[in-house]
């Protein structure tokens, strides 16, 4: 059960862009999320980042170590971090800007978060992806704030 988690419930084990199709999963997670109070938001993605540790770490052990493409909590369970209290994400257009910029962030791993990796275990294969989040979440932020001022960007 902890290894079909751990790979998005088979999408981890997809020959092309596991992470990706991991991902997805955590669009419904962060729309559903959207609907509650700030503070409950927090609390939740909080408490499934703190699930999703153990969960990658011993996916790791049992894959044989390091991130393997097949563990795909980390993505679903950080996605909803680009949203956290974005109300004007709620709309199919920016949880699409939203995906992407995460999934940009990500795959690119551009510094300090190709730095968290090394971390190792679960804890580093957890936090290269929250990291990836707030990264997509500031510009996100900046993006809204910009456009409800009517800049071009």
């Amino acid at each position: 059960m902890v290894s079909l988690l751990a790979a998005g419930f088979g999408l981890g084990w997809l020959p092309w862009a596991p992470g990706t199709f991991g991902s997805l999963l955590g669009i419904p997670l962060a729309w559903w999320l959207l609907d509650r109070p700030l503070t409950k938001q927090v609390i939740i993605i909080v408490l499934l980042l703190i699930v999703g540790v153990p969960l990658c770490h011993w996916s790791s052990h049992w894959l044989g170590g390091g991130d393997a493409s097949q563990i795909v909590a980390d993505e679903f369970l950080a996605f909803p971090l680009v949203t956290l209290g974005l109300a004007a994400a709620r709309t199919p257009w920016m949880m699409g800007v939203a995906f992407a910029l995460y999934r940009l962030f990500d795959t690119t791993k551009p510094p300090p978060i190709n730095f968290i990796e090394t971390i190792g275990g679960g804890l580093g294969i957890v936090l290269d992806d929250v990291l990836a989040a707030l990264f997509a979440w500031i510009i996100l932020f900046v993006g809204i704030a910009l456009w409800r001022r009517r800049y071009v960007i």
